[in-house]
């Protein structure tokens, strides 16, 4: 591996920036250390520069949110031949769209939390208190709303009154022209990280399913990114059929989008044991606090090892 270089792609002008700092530093850090040629690179205006003048044979895409996660960065990478690790372009596309993705499991017979999507000039030009009494009368109380795109819950909210929805929709608004309204599912939240870190004639793989707990009920972005303002069980304290069933689920979703090499999907685990998928994501947060590194070390291996891998299956494309 020493001789291969690997460009860690990183930052960007999306509102997730420090975190994809922090997911492209420690990737960097864990390939550093086992032998790798990495280059750190932002991205910025220089990019295209530093990738005709220090080509690299494999690019890891380390981004979250903006043009990382919605193919653009991609498309680039495809249009020069240059090698990446991640889902391809069109692939990304289709899942950076919440709405779209959700429409998609369900006709292919996967659970997700009933919702209604609806753009900022709806609410002008209908009137807003209207339009929110019938989102209300159609998918009732609690509800959580997020926007359209994105991700690391910025703009997400979850409300339990009435009298709370029309300040969390601005809110939410203030992230993307359209917001995602979903009914609330209680329950146990998990994520399933999927790699394929395998041979050639190998198939991705569920990893060990982590369960998020929050003493305040939401996983929001303070809780996400802080140092102990969540505890992680890896594996999920669920039963083992529960288990089986959120690794065939984030499988089935990771190849129904046609996601590549990594991913991972948040799901809620409802009481009666039923898997309601919330997103799908193709660039999981690689900090400290993120869950697939947790969901890494409950399988046995680490971080480096796991991309080591997938730098391999990148170059041989």
């Amino acid at each position: 591996m020493s001789d291969r270089t690997v460009a860690v792609l990183a930052g960007g002008l999306s509102h997730e920036r420090e975190v994809s700092l922090r997911s492209g530093r420690r990737l960097a850090g864990a390939l550093r250390a086992n032998g790798v040629d990495v280059r750190e690179w932002d991205v910025d205006s220089a990019l295209l520069d530093r990738l005709h003048t220090d080509r690299p044979d494999v690019v890891a895409v380390a981004l979250h949110g903006g043009e990382g996660e919605n193919g653009a960065v991609q498309q680039v990478l495809e249009l020069l031949g240059i090698p990446f690790i991640g889902t391809p372009s069109g692939a990304c596309r289709r899942a950076w769209d919440k709405p779209s993705v959700k429409a998609e499991l369900v006709r292919a017979g996967l659970t997700t939390p009933d919702w209604v999507a609806l753009p900022h000039s709806t609410f002008r030009e209908l009137g807003a208190q209207g339009v929110l009494r019938a989102i209300v009368d159609r998918l009732g109380l609690p509800l959580v709303l997020k926007p359209d795109q994105g991700g690391s819950a910025l703009g997400v909210q979850v409300v339990r009154s009435a009298e709370d929805l029309p300040a969390a929709m601005v809110s939410s608004f203030a992230y993307a022209e359209t917001v995602l309204v979903e009914r609330f599912v209680e329950g146990t939240e998990v994520a399933v990280s999927i790699v394929h870190d395998g041979g050639s004639d190998s198939e991705p793989r569920a990893l060990p399913p982590v369960e998020v707990e929050v003493p305040s009920g939401f996983y929001d972005y303070t809780c996400r990114y802080t140092p102990g303002a969540a505890a992680f069980h890896c594996p999920a304290r669920l039963p083992d059929d529960v288990l089986a069933v959120l690794a065939d689920t984030a499988l089935a979703a990771h190849q129904l989008l046609g996601m590549r090499d990594v991913s991972r999907m948040d799901a809620i685990v409802d009481p009666a044991g039923a898997v309601h998928v919330l997103e799908m994501n193709v660039s999981p947060g690689l900090t400290d606090t993120s869950l697939l590194p947790t969901a890494v070390a409950a399988d046995g291996t680490d971080l480096a090892t796991v991309y080591q891998a997938l730098v391999k299956r990148a170059a041989a494309r």
